[in-house]
C-alpha cells in the first residue's frame, strides 16, 4: 500500500512540476529493413515506441518510394520514422512538431538511419496565420496537448500552457519546398482534434497534387466537429475510409473497403480516417 501511495505521489509531482527530459537510443532488427534506431523521449508520460515491420508496411501501402510526405503533429517521430523508411532515402518526410521540448527528440530521430531515410524537422504548428499561439497540455512538462477541441476546453484537464510558433504551411510549402510538391503523395495529420482546421489551410495544395490524407477522429470531438471533419476531408472529391487496423488498410488498397459515411462518424469514439482521391 505504501509503494502504491508513493508511486501516485511521484506521478502527481511529475505532472505538476516542469522538467526537461532527454532521450536515449533504442535499436530494432527489422526483417527486410535491417537495423533501425529510434530516440525515445524520457518523459515519464511518453509511451516507448517500437519500430516493427508491420508499422513500416502500414505506410508502404500508402506511400510511393521516392515521394514527398508531410507529417503534421510528428511528436518524437513515431510515425515520421516508419513513413521515412517507407518512402526511402530518395524520398522526403517533412515533419512538423510545435512543442520545443519533444522537438529536440524529433531532431535526433531525423539524424538517425540516414542511409534509409530523409527527414526534415520543423518546429512549428500548421496554422491559418503566422504568429505565436498558446497550446494547452495536461502536464507541466508538456507531453500531451495542443489546440483543444470544444469538449476538452470544458474538462479543464489541459491547464498547462506552452507558447508555440505557428506558420501557414501552404505558404511554407510554396516558398521553401515547391520543388518537392509534384511528388507529394501523403499527408498525415494528428493535431489533437484540430485536424480539420489544418486541412482547410492546405486546400490549394490538396486540390492540385491530390495526396492521400490520414487523419484522426479524436475521441473528444463533438457531434458537430465530427461532421465538419468529414465534410472538410470529402470536399476534395475524396472517398473516406475508417482505418482501425492493418486489415482495414489492406481492404482499402485491395479495392474492397467500405466507404465511410457522415453517419459513421458517430458510431465509434476514436478511429483514423484515410481519404483517397476518387
Amino acid at each position: 500500500m505504501f509503494k502504491s501511495f508513493f508511486a501516485q505521489f511521484t506521478r502527481n509531482r511529475q505532472k505538476k512540476v516542469f522538467r526537461e527530459y532527454g532521450s536515449y537510443i533504442d535499436r530494432f532488427e527489422i526483417e527486410a529493413y535491417g537495423t533501425l534506431e529510434f530516440a525515445q523521449w524520457e518523459h515519464p508520460f511518453a509511451q516507448p515506441f517500437s519500430i516493427t515491420k508491420s508499422n513500416i508496411d502500414f505506410y508502404r501501402d500508402m506511400i510511393a518510394p521516392g515521394s514527398f510526405v508531410i507529417d503534421i503533429g510528428a511528436h518524437s517521430g513515431d510515425t515520421t520514422v516508419p513513413m521515412a523508411v517507407a518512402t526511402g532515402k530518395s524520398g522526403t518526410v517533412l515533419a512538423l512538431e510545435p512543442n520545443k521540448y519533444v522537438f529536440k527528440v524529433l531532431e535526433v530521430n531525423s539524424k538517425l538511419n540516414r542511409d534509409q531515410t530523409n527527414i526534415i524537422p520543423l518546429c512549428m504548428a500548421a496554422t491559418a496565420e503566422d504568429g505565436v499561439f498558446s497550446f494547452n497540455y495536461s502536464d507541466a512538462s508538456f507531453c500531451n496537448g495542443g489546440f483543444l477541441t470544444e469538449r476538452e476546453k470544458l474538462d479543464r484537464h489541459h491547464k498547462y500552457t506552452l507558447e508555440v510558433q505557428g506558420r501557414n504551411l501552404e505558404k511554407v510549402l510554396l516558398t521553401d519546398y515547391v520543388h518537392l510538391l509534384p511528388s507529394l503523395s501523403f499527408i498525415k495529420v494528428d493535431a489533437e482534434g484540430y485536424d480539420k482546421e489544418i486541412i482547410k489551410t492546405l486546400s490549394n495544395i490538396i486540390s492540385t497534387y491530390r495526396p492521400a490524407i490520414l487523419s484522426e477522429c479524436n475521441v473528444f470531438l463533438t457531434h458537430k466537429e465530427r461532421e465538419e471533419l468529414f465534410d472538410v476531408m470529402s470536399r476534395f472529391g475524396y472517398t473516406l475510409y475508417k482505418i482501425v487496423d492493418a486489415d482495414d488498410r489492406a481492404s482499402v488498397f485491395q479495392g474492397v473497403g467500405k466507404a465511410l459515411t457522415r453517419e459513421d462518424m458517430h458510431k465509434e469514439k476514436h478511429f483514423d480516417i484515410l481519404a483517397k482521391p476518387s
